[in-house]
């Protein structure tokens, strides 16, 4: 399995819009690349710690690739946006590919410059190599499995976009 970081906004639509994909075995909620260590959902929210809220997708490459996901990520997100997505303001909210393997710096840049030739705006979405990932609690994780009619930033019909998407 492969991995990949990115940050999407809040994180509970996030990730609940990758488990719809084929090929994604395991996501988990958190905080990247942010100043301090063990961070709480409390301190986050603050704005004062550097991390952006980020979704962990592990995946199996030989169903999906990494290009399928970037491409898969930017129907999500609006890149033009900096620190908000939706109706969520905050740097937490920012949106971000964090990468653990500096081959696919290369791929997902390549990717990021495709993407913004489709924007008037530019495009504010980060990419940097993942610097620190940590887990959220127990409460933000599948939040939307647990909330079905629970908040989130995206439209319903992205899941179902997400879930019928072919590679």
């Amino acid at each position: 399995m492969k991995e990949i970081y990115l940050a999407g906004g809040c994180f509970w639509g996030t990730e609940h819009y990758f488990k719809q994909i084929d090929g994604v075995g395991e996501t988990e909620v958190g905080f990247a690349n942010g100043t301090t260590k063990n961070p709480t959902y409390e301190e986050v929210y603050t704005d004062t710690t550097g991390y952006a809220e980020t979704v962990r997708v592990r995946y199996d490459e030989t169903k999906v690739s990494l290009e399928f996901l970037i491409d898969m990520f930017f129907h999500a997100i609006d890149p033009t946006l900096l620190n908000r997505q939706g109706h969520d303001v905050g740097t937490r909210y920012r949106t971000g590919i964090y990468y653990t393997d500096e081959s696919e710096r290369a791929v997902i840049e390549r990717m990021v410059d495709e993407k913004r030739k489709q924007y008037e705006k530019p495009v504010v979405t980060e990419i940097e190599p993942l610097r620190n990932f940590f887990p959220a609690d127990e409460y933000h994780q599948d939040y939307l499995d647990k909330h079905p009619d629970g908040y989130c930033h995206l439209p319903l019909e992205l899941f179902a976009f997400a879930k019928n998407a072919k590679k």
